[in-house]
């Protein structure tokens, strides 16, 4: 059995699915790994380290994969390196698109969707959806500090104090209680909101102000929120209306799977905040919490900046191909054993999209 990766081919990834580090534990599955030549480099990672550790380099066309491991969707001329009766597994942006499914089930292969996979205890250490939303939290108040005219945190000079600056965190799930951490570590004050009440504790617990509408608030499966209704919604646009005129810098954080991102930050609330502030919209790739937002553009409003972050992971791709090819070692070692595919653990049928050419996923109503 041969486990392979090739060369992420979107334009603006830069992250590998496996790296040097877990070559050794892949093989111990008595299977091959190989790698497309150069499927590190961006990451930091050489062809020399991945043969150190006993992987196999090749060109794009003899990978001949049974198992081929990736960050998204792959390409067709990915796809057709795979054996026949194959299987992919990578997060294929089910949530905007499902035209992977086809492409791999005309192709007899099988599928597994990172996506999908349940969001319990036993399946943390697989979890990429967190992993990369924490490193993507961290660098969203990297990117928006870096934007600003002023400095995050305190200081007393000879010319007088240098106020800290005010940072608002929407959303305290991974990626937000990631900001608030790197936000609090820079030296800014922080507040933060979220629907669920239950964040709260976490918040606090890392030196910021919750937020709280006083109205009861629902908290979705796997963790996620749910959708409000109008008469919450319109609580929450007063009070955040009230909070991000005072904030020099904002990151957005909400999602709801497999549906348009909740819209947080409208025009107006954009329009009064000071010329100077940023906005890091996390969600830009979903529809965007932020009015205005554009994925992979910052577009400025009176003075104001707005920045539609875009797999901002991949940014981080040392860190973030580490954290994500973890992350798949601990599934596959669920799936192989002794060079042999095995589906029947509860979270791989989870995730199995797409099995034998047979599509069995269908988007949530």
């Amino acid at each position: 059995m041969r486990i392979a990766a090739a060369r992420e081919r979107k334009h603006d990834e830069r992250r590998v699915a496996i790296v040097p580090d877990t070559v050794g534990r892949l093989s111990r599955l008595g299977v091959e790994v190989v790698l497309e030549h150069g499927a590190g480099a961006a990451a930091g990672f050489s062809d020399a380290a991945y043969a150190e550790q006993g992987a196999t380099l090749t060109d794009l066309a003899a990978l001949a994969p049974d198992l081929l491991l990736a960050i998204g969707p792959p390409p067709g001329e990915v796809l057709d390196t795979v054996r026949p009766g194959g299987l992919v597994v990578g997060l294929l942006g089910l949530a905007t698109d499902d035209a992977i499914l086809e492409a791999v089930a005309k192709r007899g292969l099988g599928a597994i969707a990172l996506e999908l996979l349940p969001r319990t205890s036993r399946a943390q250490s697989m979890d990429v959806l967190s992993s990369q939303a924490s490193l993507a939290g961290y660098k969203a108040v990297l990117v928006g500090a870096n934007l600003l005219g002023r400095i995050m945190p305190l200081q007393m000079t000879a010319a007088g104090t240098l106020t800290p600056a005010q940072v608002l965190v929407l959303g305290a799930g991974v990626a937000g209680l990631q900001a608030i951490a790197t936000a609090r570590r820079l030296g800014a004050r922080v507040e933060a909101f979220d629907v669920r009440r239950a964040a709260r504790e976490e918040v606090e617990s890392l030196g910021a102000r919750f937020l709280e509408v006083p109205l009861d608030a629902a908290e979705g499966e796997g963790g996620y929120a749910a959708a409000q209704s109008e008469e919450y919604l319109e609580r929450q646009r007063a009070l955040l209306a009230e909070r991000v005129a005072e904030a020099d810098l904002v990151v957005t954080t909400a999602q709801i799977p497999f549906r348009q991102a909740p819209r947080l930050v409208s025009g107006a609330m954009v329009e009064a905040m000071r010329p100077g502030a940023v906005v890091v919209d996390l969600a830009a790739d979903t529809g965007g919490n932020v009015e205005g937002s554009r994925p992979g553009e910052i577009v400025e409003t009176n003075g104001v900046r707005i920045v539609g972050a875009s797999n901002l992971a991949a940014e981080l791709p040392t860190h973030a191909s580490q954290t994500f090819a973890r992350n798949l070692a601990n599934l596959v070692e669920l799936m192989v054993t002794d060079g042999e595919l095995h589906l029947d653990d509860e979270l791989v049928r989870a995730t199995l999209v797409v099995d034998g050419g047979e599509i069995r996923w269908s988007r949530p109503a």
